[in-house]
């Protein structure tokens, strides 16, 4: 059976994503691998397998065009209340927490949060199918 380990998006300044990504979701470098042209850097934390992988392309100046097929990266946590005040108080920028119901149940409860390289990141309350 195939199993997810990671999802790779590209960033243009090493430093501040790793820290925004420590800051944000406690992510830390599992792995670091530099070759001529670029570099290959590999974030978890002890609640999960699943890895962001950030590749930083060497010389490269220019944001990307992130278009308008790229989505988002999911994160669940156990109090989203918590950690939104959390971001507010790391100066992270939280957008508002949102409520989705469906037939009168809660489906979910999140907000997003933007990365510094205009990644959208969508942080939902542990619950039901986000676990």
């Amino acid at each position: 059976m195939a199993k997810c380990i990671h999802a790779m998006i590209r960033v243009i300044d090493e430093v501040r994503s790793t820290a925004f990504y420590k800051a944000a979701f406690g992510l830390d470098i599992a792995d670091r691998f530099e070759f001529d042209d670029f570099i290959l850097i590999y974030l978890r934390n002890d609640d999960a397998d699943f890895e962001v992988e950030l590749t930083v392309n060497k010389g490269r100046t220019e944001p990307y065009d992130l278009g308008n097929g790229y989505g988002h990266l999911a994160f669940c946590v156990d109090d989203l209340d918590a950690e939104h005040a959390r971001f507010e108080q790391a100066g992270l920028a939280p957008r508002k927490i949102v409520e989705f119901n469906r037939d009168g149940a809660l489906l979910a409860r999140f907000f997003f949060v933007q990365d510094p390289d205009g990644y959208q990141i969508e942080v939902l309350q542990r619950h039901g199918r986000y676990r």
